[in-house]
């Protein structure tokens, strides 16, 4: 079973940055496309979370959310068996529970933010504050 451990939430004021670790327990990234995905406050586990970013397989595509676009950025290290999500200019309503979520898909350049069902394998999920 694949495990994913997320990292890096925290209370941040409106305008701070903040970078999220996506670790993968197995020996390598290759095989996975990794995204990001928000469950706002109120919201019920394992309902309405929202993708926030994606990065495929090959590393080649990415895509972000409209409303993060230009102020997160989505990477990964293989060496380090992570993905890492940079966010920067953060806002009140970027607050939620952020996880990551890997899958295997067909294409090595496919990933989607759309769906959270095409995601198979899940993180428990790090903690992210945005308040003065």
């Amino acid at each position: 079973q694949l495990q994913l451990v997320e990292s890096g939430g925290d209370l941040v004021p409106p305008g701070g940055s903040l970078r999220l670790s996506c670790t993968v327990s197995e020996f390598t990234l290759e095989p996975y496309a990794i995204a990001w995905f928000r469950q706002a406050p109120g919201k019920e586990r394992d309902r309405e979370r929202e993708g926030i970013s994606c990065v495929s397989r090959s590393g080649r595509k990415t895509d972000y959310k409209d409303s993060v676009q230009g102020r997160f950025s989505i990477s990964k290290d293989p060496n380090k068996h992570s993905v890492y999500l940079q966010m920067n200019g953060l806002k009140p309503e970027d607050t939620g529970i952020y996880y990551c979520a890997a899958q295997e898909f067909y294409g090595e350049d496919y990933c989607g933010i759309t769906v959270e069902i095409e995601y198979d394998n899940w993180g428990q999920g790090t903690q992210v504050t945005v308040s003065s």
